[in-house]
């Protein structure tokens, strides 16, 4: 099954791409807002997105690492990337501004819910900072809450959770400079 999304409200429309030939073109009417839209079968040319059935978790292990979004009731799985920097995560919104979109339907994840900070500690290895953005719901690392300004060092697979969302941590791997 495949998911396509309503350039209008958001909305998925799941539908079985294994009826279709490629170069096949497929109108759909969303239930949400009734807006038609069109897409076409096909191989496209772009780098698969986090809503492919089969995800590689490792994808980015060459980069600065990435999250795994723990599929559950309110979304599907997914594998975001990390940069270095800060990493702004939070529930999808065409109107938030943030650079870790998670897609789901969990009230209980804000718009900008947690941040998780990468930077290279002074011997070059990747570090993972995570902190509450002022959530309303907070951000539970280890059976606890993070409190105001705290936060803690993750490792890779750390697992933390936004209201009934769960992510994982999948650090990069880092490179052996004694070599």
């Amino acid at each position: 099954m495949k998911r396509v999304r309503c350039p209008k409200c958001q909305n998925y429309i799941l539908f079985d791409e294994t009826k279709y030939k490629d170069g096949q073109s497929l109108v759909f009417v969303c239930d949400e807002c009734n807006k038609q839209f069109s897409i076409r079968i096909g191989v496209s040319k772009l780098k698969a997105t986090r809503k492919e059935e089969k995800i590689d978790e490792q994808e980015n292990k060459e980069a600065f690492g990435s999250i795994v979004v723990i599929e559950n009731q309110f979304a599907y799985k997914q594998v975001i990337p990390l940069r270095e920097g800060d990493n702004e995560i939070g529930r999808f919104n065409r109107d938030t501004n943030i650079n870790c979109p998670i897609e789901t339907t969990d009230p209980s994840v804000d718009f900008r819910h947690c941040i998780i900070n990468v930077k290279r500690n002074k011997n070059g290895e990747l570090v993972y900072n995570l902190r509450d953005a002022k959530s309303a719901v907070g951000v539970f690392y280890n059976n606890d809450i993070l409190g105001n300004k705290e936060q803690v060092r993750l490792e890779d697979g750390a697992i933390f959770t936004l209201g009934a969302t769960t992510l994982i941590l999948r650090a990069a791997e880092q490179s052996d400079n004694n070599e």
